[in-house]
């Protein structure tokens, strides 16, 4: 068994709500605050949160985590 980790990044629009609701849905679970920061070099508000999900399985680099 392992724990998996992911940041889950994206312009402050819905995408990002989508994203992380999606991620809920496959059982995912929240790991901390969310941040919210400016990113000068596309000049738009980035949302990101940390989630985590325990699956039954061993870690490979070479897992996607988005998949699990």
């Amino acid at each position: 068994m392992a724990k998996l980790y992911r940041l889950l990044t994206e312009e402050d629009t819905s995408a990002f709500c989508h994203k992380v609701s999606e991620a809920l849905a496959k059982g995912w679970e929240l790991y901390g605050d969310p941040t919210y920061a400016f990113d000068q070099a596309n000049n738009v508000m980035r949302c990101g949160q940390a989630v985590t999900k325990e699956v039954d399985a061993d870690y490979a680099p070479d897992m996607k985590l988005g998949q699990q």
